[in-house]
């Protein structure tokens, strides 16, 4: 924590006469006093575990019907556009052996994943898709989508698929930032109103969904979001 500064103290002028008074403080040491200190420094280069977007997500890519689909686990993402279209951004790079088949078709499917299979999720991501066909070896569901060549995620498992097309590539060379657009979503009833999404905190750790604080009535500017 950043140490106070001690005032300095000066004696006054014999010249001129002593203010009964005390003077107003200046900007700046108003500016320190009110600085708060029960805050702790935190690294800058760490803040993502502070932010972290959304839930974790599963990866689907290639194509099912030439059989070269591969799957991988993602954490970095975030919602940039609510709808018309709804637009997603994603951190694929070239350490990822899915990157190729999202650059060459442009396509893919999210998956999310429900807590229940948190652990396999984690296992896919700690493999690569060249060393291993992650499909058959975590029992993974390939389930042919409407409009991309991606395969769904099947299995009760998992909550829902979105299929997503490339729209704008801009950010990869210099981000890695894959903006994605939602052409086709679907839902497990199977988990309407049980599922739990998991949410990776940086650092290995993960939280899951639990309470739902329902304010909708307060979220006077944004009914048209609401069901």
């Amino acid at each position: 924590m950043p140490r106070k500064r001690k005032a300095s103290i000066s004696a006054p002028d014999s010249k001129t006469e002593e203010s009964t008074e005390e003077a107003p403080p200046s900007k700046q040491a108003r500016s320190e006093t009110s600085q708060t200190h029960t805050m702790e420094s935190y690294p800058a280069s760490k803040v993502y575990r502070l932010i972290e977007p959304g839930p974790v997500l599963l990866v689907s890519t290639g194509s099912l019907t030439s059989n070269t689909h591969n799957i991988m686990t993602i954490g970095f993402h975030t919602m940039l556009q609510h709808d018309s279209p709804a637009l997603i951004g994603a951190c694929i790079g070239p350490w990822d052996a899915s990157f190729e088949s999202l650059k060459s078709l442009g396509e893919c499917v999210l998956a999310v994943p429900d807590a229940s299979i948190a652990e396999k999720v984690v296992d896919i991501g700690n493999c690569s898709g060249d060393e291993v066909d992650k499909w058959s070896t975590f029992k993974l569901d390939a389930v042919p989508a409407e409009t991309v060549q991606a395969p769904l995620v099947g299995g009760p498992g998992v909550i829902a698929n979105i299929e997503c097309v490339v729209v704008d590539r801009r950010m990869v060379s210099k981000y890695n930032m894959w903006v994605l657009k939602a052409v086709r979503a679907w839902l497990n009833p199977e988990l309407k109103g049980q599922a739990r999404m998991f949410h990776h905190r940086g650092d290995g750790t993960f939280v899951v969904d639990g309470e739902v604080l329902n304010l909708q009535e307060r979220m006077v500017k944004w009914k048209e979001f609401q069901d």
